[in-house]
């Protein structure tokens, strides 16, 4: 059985075809999550301690590894501030995470799905800069499905403050209820 050279150049384009069309189906890890950043107060006073909080939404289907990893292979989530000079940060306090199994693992992993808050405490130190502040941000995840794990990928973020002499009120009270 003998194809001419406009056939097999048919099946060519449709064979290239129906794999683009399969790329374009495996989203990106950006595309997973989404992040958004939020401060507990506006303006922040300064020598002021304050709280940032990273709220990541994860795509129905996905989930991204806890901090506290299961297995040593696993990209574990991570926040990292590049504080600017005024600034003063604790340590990020991750949630915990949910134990899944799944059918690639033998053992239940440590995953964070749907909504979860990372949270930043800060302090403007009494030498902030006053006005407009920006402290960037970078996360660090690994979204995976049932059926695949993506790249991890690395998210700039940015977080927008505003630092005045006093005066500070508490923001996104949803996010960061009062003490009791």
């Amino acid at each position: 059985m003998k194809f001419s050279a406009a056939i097999l150049g048919l099946i060519l384009v449709a064979l290239t075809a129906a794999h683009s069309a399969a790329q374009d189906q495996v989203p990106s890890g950006r595309d997973v999550v989404s992040p958004s950043v939020y401060a507990s107060f506006e303006p922040i006073a300064r020598g002021a301690s304050f709280q940032l909080a990273v709220v990541l939404k994860i795509r129905p289907g996905f989930h991204i590894n806890a901090r506290e990893k299961s297995e040593d292979y696993l990209i574990a989530t991570d926040l990292k501030a590049d504080l600017p000079t005024g600034f003063q940060a604790g340590e990020v306090s991750y949630p915990k995470g949910k134990l899944h199994s799944f059918a690639f693992s033998k053992k239940p992993l440590n995953v964070y799905e749907e909504t979860v808050i990372l949270r930043l405490p800060l302090t403007a130190l009494p030498t902030a800069p006053l006005g407009a502040q920006h402290i960037p941000l970078k996360l660090r995840f690994q979204a995976c499905s049932t059926e695949i794990c993506l790249p991890p990928v690395t998210v700039a973020l940015d977080a927008a403050i505003n630092v005045a002499a006093s005066g500070a009120r508490p923001a996104h009270a949803d996010l960061f209820p009062p003490a009791r």
